[in-house]
Formats: structure tokens, C-alpha cells, sequence
């Protein structure tokens, strides 16, 4: 349902279930009043109907007035004056409108009930045998004529009916009546208003914290796709200065890196839509790309892993492991005349999976490097965009010759 739909079927439920409490209530405890003739009980459901319209009709038009002036933009202290001055208006208004319908029918619950209570006045006087007296007249010569004023006022408090001077039936109604209405109706429409106000702001709140979120996804994937978008450059570019290498040295070598290379370009492009791969599929790139390197280094570039077969279903960015064993041969064995050894390692340690890879060299080198900088910052940048300060990537000098890359990242559950 939209909220159109759910905004009428709250207003006639809501409004229609009221009523029918209280009927029930009435019904329960003062049958005899309500209900102890057809015409009254007819007349009583007549008035109920129209009060139910007539309460949907305000409180709709007291919603249309409150988006007008754009009410939930207003400060708290603005809204509370919105609030007080729109039940009291509104209250005025359906309390003159529900005592003008009610008199209109000649049959209305109001006319019943005046009539009950004249009937009641006239048996009182017959059984007081008051009839044919000028009990009514209890003033005499501006004196209070204390038996007289006695009886008047007997009648008239329990049926609200009295004779005036020229002895004709009058009513007056009770006073407190009229601020009984007033009461309630001014308490049912500061609960329909507060309801109204406390749903909007609970819907606002979450409709503001539903638009964080995806701005915030938004400017994740701008960020990853920011990322991913320098790094496929950066590794072609290196990819085919190793193949250059090999054109004139080995032009079969060449032929079979250049499909080694389609193999790499095809899989990245597949992985550039993905937020994480396997790490099964991101060895797949890695082991052809070190294929591709070792053509170029040949017995310079010595390669080991160790690898937990538990871990090759767990989930890490692409083409992160990648970077990290090209810069170890970038700023680690192409910097050594003798090569040296690639160590990639995977395992899991206290909850976490943990990726390394060690290669020979020293941290001033890359350090030095302008171009190293914007490979470790992808990394940690990815790590915090996709694991949100779960996931740590550090990398250190061990033993003055070999350089560790780190990283850590949480055990995801694989169904």
C-alpha cells in the first residue's frame, strides 16, 4: 500500500473503531439511557455516523493545512504552537459544526432525549401534586418563597426542564454538557495529532537515515570504481613492458605471455564489477601474471606458496593481492641484480584471515618509489571502504632483507 491508502484506512478505522468503543462502553453501562428505544438508538448510530464524517473531514483538512505551511521543518518550540493552535481551531470548528448538525433532524438523539426529560418534568409535578399551583412562581414581592423555590428546583435539576413565569415549559441545558463536548473532542484530536506528528518524524528520521545510506554506498562505489579504474591501467602498463622485454629475446615467449596477458585482461574485467572475488580466482590472476614475470626474470624471480585450502573460498577485493606481489617485484626483485624470492602465504589466525606476501628487498627502496605510494593507499582504502575499520593492511622489514605486506581481514561465513 502506498501512503495515500495507508493514510485513509488509518483515518476511517481509527475514527470508526473510537466510535464503536464507546458504543460498546454505552452499551455495557448505560443501555437503558442510550439504547431503551428504536428511535434513540437509531438516532444515537445517525449522530455517530455524522460524527465520524465529520471528524475525518477536519482532521483531513487539518493535514492539508499543516503540509502547507510545512510543518516538519518548523524548530520544536515552532511546532508545539502549530500544534496547541490547530487542535483549539479545529476544535471550535467541529464542536459548532456536530452541535449544528445534531439539531437539524427532528428526530435527533438531542430532540429524544428533551422530550424523555419534559415527560419526566410533567410526571415529577403530578406526583409532587404540583399541578394547578404556581409553584413556578416562587418569587413574591421580591422574596423567596423557600417551599416554592424547593420543588422549582428539584424539577429543573433532574430533567433540566422548568416553568417560567407565564407557566410554559422551558429547557435549559446543562452547562457542563457543553464542556464535556469541548473536552473531548479537544483530547481525541491532540492524540490524532500527536500520533500524526510523532509517525512523521519517526518516518523522516528513518527516510533521512535510509538516504545517508545510500549516499554513503554511493560515494563507496564512486571511491572503489575510482580505485579499480588506477589500478587495471597500472598493472597493463607494466604487463606489457614485460612482453616489450620479450619480443626480441623470445618472440614464441612473447606470443604465449601476450595470451597469458588476454587471460589476466579477460578475468580482471570480469572481477572490475565485483566488489569482492574468491581468493581462489584472484590466484588464478596472480599465478598468471607471475608466469608472465618469471618469462622476463627467468631464474632471477623464485617463487613459493602456502596456501590453507580452507582459505580459498573466502572473499577479498580483486586484483589486491595482485598489486601487492607487483610491487614485490617492481620495488623488491627487479631492484636486485641476483632477483630474489616471492613468498605469498594464506592462513587463518584468531578469527581472521590473514594474507602475506614477503619478497626480497628493503623498505627504503620502496619508499623511494613515487609510484609505490598510490598502491599501498588503494589498499588501505579499499580495506576501510569494504571491511569499515575491521580489516588492517601493514607492511614491515624483516631480517634487514626480506619485506612483509599484511593483510587482515575478518572470516566471512560462506553458506
Amino acid at each position: 500500500m502506498n501512503k495515500q491508502t495507508r493514510y485513509w484506512l488509518c483515518q476511517i478505522i481509527g475514527w470508526i473503531g473510537l466510535y464503536a468503543l464507546f458504543a460498546i462502553l454505552y452499551y455495557k453501562f448505560d443501555k437503558d439511557y442510550y439504547f431503551n428505544t428504536a428511535a434513540k438508538r437509531n438516532a444515537y448510530i445517525f449522530e455517530g455516523i455524522v460524527e465520524i464524517v465529520t471528524f475525518i473531514l477536519f482532521t483531513h483538512l487539518l493535514r492539508l493545512c499543516l503540509k502547507k505551511v510545512n510543518w516538519i521543518n518548523n524548530s520544536f518550540s515552532k511546532v508545539i504552537l502549530i500544534f496547541f493552535t490547530s487542535v483549539i481551531i479545529t476544535t471550535t470548528l467541529i464542536f459548532f459544526t456536530t452541535e449544528f448538525i445534531e439539531t437539524i433532524p427532528t428526530e435527533s438523539f438531542e430532540h429524544l432525549e428533551k422530550n424523555e426529560r419534559k415527560e419526566k418534568a410533567i410526571l415529577l409535578e403530578k406526583e409532587r401534586g404540583l399541578v394547578n399551583t404556581d409553584y413556578y412562581l416562587f418569587e413574591n414581592n421580591n422574596k423567596i418563597d423557600s417551599t416554592k423555590f424547593s420543588e422549582y428546583t428539584k424539577i429543573k435539576k433532574q430533567t433540566h426542564w422548568y416553568r417560567d413565569k407565564n407557566k410554559i415549559w422551558q429547557y435549559e441545558k446543562n452547562k457542563g454538557d457543553y464542556w464535556y463536548s469541548l473536552i473531548n473532542i479537544f483530547i481525541f484530536l491532540s492524540l490524532w495529532l500527536l500520533i500524526y506528528i510523532v509517525w512523521h518524524y519517526i518516518d523522516k528520521n528513518r527516510q533521512d537515515q535510509l538516504d545517508k545510506l545510500r549516499l554513503e554506498a554511493v560515494v563507496k562505489s564512486l571511491e572503489l570504481k575510482t580505485i579499480k579504474s588506477h589500478i587495471n591501467p597500472h598493472f597493463i602498463f607494466n604487463a606489457l613492458n614485460s612482453i616489450r622485454a620479450l619480443v626480441d629475446e623470445n618472440p614464441e615467449r612473447a606470443r604465449t605471455a601476450i595470451t597469458e596477458l588476454s587471460n589476466i585482461l579477460r578475468s580482471s574485467l570480469q572481477t572490475d564489477k565485483l566488489e569482492t572475488v574468491t581468493l581462489e580466482q584472484e590466484l588464478d590472476i596472480v599465478q598468471d601474471y607471475l608466469a608472465l614475470e618469471h618469462m622476463r626474470f627467468e631464474e632471477r624471480l623464485k617463487i613459493e606458496m602456502h596456501i590453507d585450502p580452507d582459505t580459498l573460498t573466502q572473499p577479498i577485493p580483486p586484483m589486491m593481492l595482485q598489486n601487492l606481489v607487483e610491487n614485490a617485484i617492481k620495488h623488491g626483485i627487479s631492484k636486485d641484480v641476483n632477483g630474489g624470492i616471492i613468498i605469498i602465504r594464506s592462513y587463518f589466525k584468531d578469527d581472521h584471515h590473514e594474507l602475506v606476501v614477503q619478497n626480497t628487498g628493503n623498505l627504503q627502496a620502496l619508499k623511494e618509489s613515487p609510484s609505490s605510494g598510490f598502491g599501498l593507499k588503494s589498499t588501505h582504502d579499499r580495506l576501510n571502504l569494504l571491511y569499515q575499520q575491521k580489516a588492517h593492511f601493514e607492511i614491515e622489514e624483516k631480517n634487514g632483507n626480506m619485506v612483509e605486506s599484511k593483510i587482515t581481514m575478518p572470516v566471512a561465513q560462506i553458506l
